[in-house]
Order: structure tokens, then C-alpha cells, then sequence
């Protein structure tokens, strides 16, 4: 079976970035049975796209990118033509603040989600864009936004609010991930507007980085990146409020003050999670329990290079592929869809700085 792969790469150094030996954004056919990843097209002209949304036929990417003294981010629309092998750009967009560092297509397919890290220009930073999606696939300006503020007890990386993620938990239900102030905040987007419906506060200097939501839509996964642990919530009536069940560690206890956990991915099925590593560097895995939420830690696994910093499971559920941005490589691993072990398969594609994978259909 073969699957439309976009890989964004860092192609631009910045100061908290080591290296940039990407060439930016790239499309591949992977094959599942060769674990092969033939290059199709690439746009090198996009600036460190860290993070992609591509729609599910991989007709159109989105592309967040972190540039370097730029006070405000950008969002670029590209459209991809599978007979050609042609990525085109649409259009690029403000992001209303900066570092862009997630986005997502809403379940509707009427907008696109984005949430900026850092501080913007000219007035309160925005947190959380909804930009319209046109009917050609480019973006209209940001026009819905919302902005957050606050701190953790981190004072190094808590100093004010820092969102990391946006999560459609429910239709036009919208949880916004904040390292910078330990808070899981629910927004509805309605009639234009967005409006917060609930804060859930994580333990102190958690840092709430990535989330994943449970197929059945009951319970939500969220991984700290600042102390190395994995968080499950049970999702309140009308997905309105969040209460916490239990917390785990991705790393031993001994390894915990030098990594930093990135993302999280769960499986089709909601049997297994899987997260990664910095620093540690390796996936750890945890088996789900689909009726409590609560989570059975499984080990780590090696993650085949260095600075895993992205995860994605390939649609067949038989692999995971994990970018090592330091490692300059996409490690391949064999996954076992029943007991949910990883096992890593020798295979890899070799690309510089990879910070994000995301599949499509072919």
C-alpha cells in the first residue's frame, strides 16, 4: 500500500534551533511494504515549516513557519497535483502572532486552526486563529482570534502564555495546549466568534505541549514536555469540561531533568499511545484502556537517531515513522497493531532537520 508522506525541515537556523539542513517542504510516496519513500515535489521556498496540515486526499498542505526575528508568523497554502508532481503555492497569511506552532483543518473543513507560541506586534499576541478556508483551498485573512495570558512556575520557560496545540475535541470544540501556563483551555467557535467555555489547570510546571483524542471522543491525552509525563482527562458533558484521571512519566525518573517530551499519537483503533523524547530519545508506549481512560506504561523504544521530535502512524496502522531532527533521519519501525510494540525496522529516510510528518491519501 502506498501513502502520500509531507515532511517538513528546518532550512533556516534560528537561535533555539540547532542546524538547519532541511530543504524545507517535501512530498514523498511511501511504499508500506518496501518502506521506501519515493520524493514526488518539494518547496524549498517555504521557511522552516515546523508544523502541516494536509487535507486527507493530499490535495492541499498547510504550512506553519518559524522564522528568526520575524515578529509575526506565517500560515502558507499549497496545493499538491499528483499527476504532475507539482506543489503550488496558494497563498500565505499573518499568523496574528509568532513561532506558529500547530495547526489542524477543522472536522467541517471550513477553516484551519492555528495557534502562535511566542509574542506578535503591535498589541496583544493572538493565541488561537480560525482562518476561513476558500473554496480553491487558499486562506481569507485571520479574522476570529483569542488571545491568552498568564505564567507557570518555570521561570525560564513559563514566563508568559506559550500555546503549543490546537485538538477539535468535538465539533467546533476547540483545547488549546499552553506550556507556558498549565492550563487546557476549551474554546467553542460559534457564529464567528470564539469563546471559552472551560480552563483545566495541569500540575505546576507540566508545560502541556501536544494532545490526542480518544476515537470514541470521551477522553483526551495530554504530553508535558516540561516534566516528562503523559496526562489522560475524561471529557465533561458536551465535551465542556475536562477532569483528569491519572498521570504517568515517559522516561525513568533519572532521565527526567534532561529531556523534554514533544508529540503524541494514538492509534486508529485507541489501543496504544505512543510518545517521544528529547534527550532520552526514544518513543514511549503506553496500552489504553478504552472504558477508565487510564493508561498501562509499556517502556520506551530507542528512537533511531537524535531530538525525536514529530510521530505519525501510517494509515495502514502497520508502522510508525518518527522525525529525529538532530538525527537528520525519519526512523521507520514495525508496528504490531496487537499488542502495540514498536520494533525498529532497519529502514529509514535519510532527509535533513525533519520536524514534522504528516500522511495523506495517494
Amino acid at each position: 500500500m502506498k501513502h502520500l508522506l509531507f515532511i517538513g525541515t528546518l532550512n533556516q537556523p534560528t537561535s533555539y534551533f540547532e542546524g538547519a539542513n532541511g530543504d524545507g517542504l517535501s512530498v514523498h510516496l511511501f511504499d508500506d511494504e518496501t518502506l521506501t519513500a519515493e520524493r514526488l515535489a518539494s518547496a524549498p521556498q517555504i521557511v522552516n515549516p515546523t508544523f502541516l496540515s494536509p487535507t486527507p486526499d493530499g490535495s492541499l498542505v498547510y504550512a506553519n513557519s518559524e522564522i528568526e526575528g520575524w515578529y509575526e508568523g506565517l500560515v502558507t497554502a499549497l496545493s499538491f497535483d499528483r499527476k504532475t508532481g507539482r506543489l503550488d503555492h496558494l497563498n500565505m497569511q499573518p499568523s496574528l502572532g509568532a513561532t506558529t506552532a500547530h495547526n489542524a483543518i477543522s472536522r467541517d473543513g471550513r477553516h484551519l486552526f492555528v495557534v502562535n507560541y511566542a509574542m506578535g506586534a503591535g498589541g496583544p499576541d493572538q493565541a488561537l486563529v480560525a482562518f476561513d478556508r476558500r473554496a480553491d483551498g487558499s486562506l481569507a485573512p485571520g479574522r476570529i482570534s483569542a488571545a491568552q495570558s498568564g505564567t507557570g512556575p518555570n521561570a525560564a520557560r513559563q514566563e508568559r502564555s506559550h500555546p503549543h496545540s490546537v485538538t477539535e475535541i468535538a465539533p467546533n470544540l476547540l483545547l488549546v495546549a499552553d506550556l507556558g501556563t498549565d492550563r487546557l483551555t476549551v474554546y467553542s467557535l460559534e457564529n464567528g466568534q470564539l469563546e471559552k467555555i472551560s480552563v483545566t489547570a495541569t500540575r505546576p510546571g507540566a508545560g502541556p505541549r501536544h494532545v490526542a483524542l480518544h476515537p470514541s471522543g470521551r477522553f483526551v491525552f495530554v504530553i508535558n514536555e516540561l516534566d516528562s509525563t503523559v496526562a489522560s482527562y475524561r471529557i465533561g458533558a458536551g465535551g465542556k469540561s475536562l477532569e483528569e484521571i491519572a498521570v504517568y512519566p515517559t522516561v525513568p525518573e533519572q532521565a527526567a531533568a534532561a529531556n523534554h517530551a514533544s508529540d503524541l499519537q494514538i492509534s486508529s483503533d485507541g489501543r496504544f499511545l505512543y510518545g517521544a523524547n528529547r534527550g532520552h530519545d526514544s518513543i514511549a508506549v503506553f496500552a489504553v484502556d478504552a472504558e477508565t481512560g487510564r493508561l498501562s506504561p509499556m517502556g520506551q523504544v530507542p528512537c533511531g537517531g537524535r531530538t525525536p521530535r514529530n510521530l505519525a502512524i501510517a494509515p495502514q496502522g502497520s508502522h510508525l515513522l518518527c522525525a529525529n531532527q538532530d538525527g537528520d533521519v525519519v526512523s521507520i519501525f514495525a508496528r504490531d497493531p496487537e499488542t502495540g510494540a514498536l520494533v525498529d525496522s532497519g529502514k529509514s529516510i535519510r532527509i535533513g532537520t525533519p520536524m514534522c510528518l504528516r500522511f495523506a491519501r495517494a
